[in-house]
């Protein structure tokens, strides 16, 4: 019998600087290209804020997140599901600016093979005091039918460990966080994303942009915090086949054959007082 796994095809790219439109037909020929290119490939991905064709940070101007804001489901959303559909593939082509009445949200799309709009996330952390979006109210996990539940974060939630744990207490054996960073905090970003895959054993797949927006070394660490890969800071498609039956191992018997954490947490967190989040821990499943 097979097993549970997605063959992701990551795009540590950039944009086409203040150029949305060009962007996204841009985006739309590499779909279609790594669709031809990668036999059996079932997933695309791209980073953080990708559609927003931003340019380097020191040339980014007041009035842009206002300007570019798009409403979710609209036009564009519609475009990138006929995008999905035509490649057949699950899209999550970064995050954008969701335009609603009270505000703006940096929102993550997920599209399905069929082109419908699956989920969106709206960050939870935006970087502050730098990034003006609305903070979102909550974490978002989906179902791809067949492989597993896939959680979803942006950039800067994964310094705060509430966002990583939340999703795999959700039943998340994988996230995908979309990144925007071209900062000298890229190297502890690596440390903290093989931290978050490792306490919570989940594989994370973490997508920046490439130079000159943003410095790259996107990664794939696997559910024991160990680096699958890293990439260069140059445009550059990362592919990997996520095994989420590798990550029910690793849950099941512990990370490299020792530490099973979410099964401890289950017998003991419910004894604990954790009265910084009001209450005691609830075992999985009795939530």
């Amino acid at each position: 019998m097979a097993g549970r796994s997605l063959l992701v095809a990551a795009l540590q790219t950039a944009g086409v600087p203040d150029d949305p439109e060009a962007t996204l037909a841009q985006l739309e020929r590499r779909v279609h290209a790594i669709r031809e290119l990668l036999d059996g490939v079932q997933l695309v991905l791209a980073p953080e804020l990708h559609l927003m064709a931003l340019p380097p940070m020191l040339d980014e101007r007041a009035g842009t997140m206002e300007e570019r804001s798009v409403e979710i489901p609209g036009p564009l959303t519609e475009r990138l599901g006929a995008l999905a559909r035509a490649a057949g593939v699950w899209l999550v082509p970064g995050s954008v600016w969701e335009r609603t009445a009270e505000g703006i949200y940096n929102t993550a799309l997920v599209l399905s093979p069929d082109g419908r709009l699956v989920t969106t996330y709206r960050k939870c952390f935006p970087w502050q005091p730098y990034e003006t979006s609305r903070p979102g109210r909550s974490v978002v996990t989906f179902e791809i039918p067949g492989v597993g539940r896939i959680g979803l974060a942006i950039c800067h939630d994964g310094a705060f460990p509430e966002i990583f744990r939340s999703l795999a207490w959700q039943g998340a054996e994988a996230v995908f966080q979309l990144t925007l960073t071209d900062t000298a905090d890229r190297d502890i970003e690596t440390v903290v994303a093989r931290a978050n895959a490792y306490v919570n054993q989940v594989a994370v797949v973490n997508v920046n942009a490439a130079a000159p927006v943003g410095n790259g070394r996107s990664l794939v660490v696997d559910a024991e915090g160990v680096v699958r890969y890293e990439a260069s800071v140059n445009e550059e498609v990362v592919t990997t086949v996520l095994d989420l039956d590798a990550v029910a191992r690793v849950r099941e018997r512990g990370a490299f054959g020792l530490n099973r954490l979410w099964d401890e947490m289950d017998r003991v967190g419910p004894s604990l007082e954790l009265p910084m989040y009001g209450g005691r821990y609830v075992p999985r499943g009795n939530a």
